[in-house]
């Protein structure tokens, strides 16, 4: 089957944004490729070597790849995304000097040929992502392997927002605790709670793709007694007694891996979601959304008990008084 490819060169600040535009065009799938360059500050914690760049997309840079099925007008196309594309800037997005190309490609290259670089990788103390067709032994007893086939969601736990996440949820998650996700993609948090010792997960996402891949992923992981995935907003959830859900409302931990600007929609809905002092992990927050994401959570009558930095991205911890 052939697709054409729309390829926007951007900033990595504004990946989340672009990337979000294509899904809503019809995107059937969408490949981001940042930075390679050494330069770059890495995080190393976990002996991750680094020996030659990756690419040559200049540091703060990005390529974003959009694929539409054959019949697509790509003119019509880059017309509607375009104008939301210039929007950005006043949200304060820096998208940096927007270059379009398009071409087509046969399905074969971009649906697998990613999955040469997504390589195992250990995330945190006690968390390791694998790709389902990499073999891995874990390094020691403590080790918990997280089985990843991402498809075409978002989540691979490359990224920093979503490795942010986990770190986060390893120093948060005690044990026995429910807990929501908030636009779980993948799904990878939601596994990575469990992993960590929660009892349940409510993982909930709008996307009808990310929650076939999510519920792939849980079921390659074994935990479908523990994982409950549902194409939902947290708001639809809130008050309902279905017992379907898997937890009982209020949970003692919320996390969203989301837009800062789709995060300061639901702040008070998460507040409501939370028992009296539980906790809420949101991630997703590009460094120039800082103070304003603060400034909601702080407004929600949330505690702002850590905030968690990668590269330029960063991870709140807060806490319901």
């Amino acid at each position: 089957m052939l697709w054409h490819e729309l390829t926007i060169h951007t900033t990595e600040e504004a990946v989340e944004m672009i990337s979000n535009f294509l899904h809503e065009a019809g995107a059937g799938g969408v490949s981001i490729e940042e930075s390679g360059t050494l330069n770059k500050k890495r995080d190393t914690t976990y002996g991750e070597l680094y020996d030659v760049p990756l690419n040559d997309i200049p540091e703060g840079f990005a390529v974003i790849k959009g694929y539409f099925s054959e019949g697509t007008d790509m003119v019509a196309l880059q017309l509607e995304v375009n104008p939301r594309v210039e929007e950005l800037s006043e949200f304060g997005i820096d998208t940096g000097e927007v270059r379009y190309e398009t071409r087509t490609v046969d399905e074969d290259d971009w649906a697998t040929a990613w999955k040469q670089y997504f390589k195992p990788v250990r995330v945190s103390e006690h968390l390791t992502i694998k790709p389902t067709w990499e073999e891995y032994t874990p390094e020691s007893p403590d080790e918990k392997i997280i089985e990843l086939d991402p498809g075409m969601a978002f989540g691979t736990g490359t990224h920093p927002t979503t490795s942010l996440c986990l770190r986060t949820l390893e120093t948060v998650i005690q044990g026995g605790e429910e807990v929501i996700d908030v636009g779980t993609g993948s799904g990878i948090l939601a596994i990575g709670a469990i992993k960590l010792g929660a009892k349940h997960v409510l993982a909930l996402d709008l996307d009808p793709v990310a929650v076939i891949s999510a519920r792939e992923n849980v079921e390659l992981n074994g935990l479908e007694q523990q994982i409950t995935v549902k194409e939902s907003d947290l708001l639809s959830v809130l008050g309902s007694q279905d017992p379907g859900l898997g937890v009982q409302l209020p949970v003692k931990v919320v996390v969203a891996n989301i837009l800062a600007e789709i995060i300061l929609l639901f702040v008070d809905d998460v507040y409501n979601a939370l028992e009296s002092g539980g906790t809420y992990i949101v991630s997703g927050i590009w460094k120039n959304k800082e103070q304003v994401v603060h400034d909601a959570l702080v407004a929600s009558r949330f505690e702002v008990s850590a905030i968690h930095r990668d590269e330029d991205w960063l991870a709140f911890v807060a806490r319901k008084g």
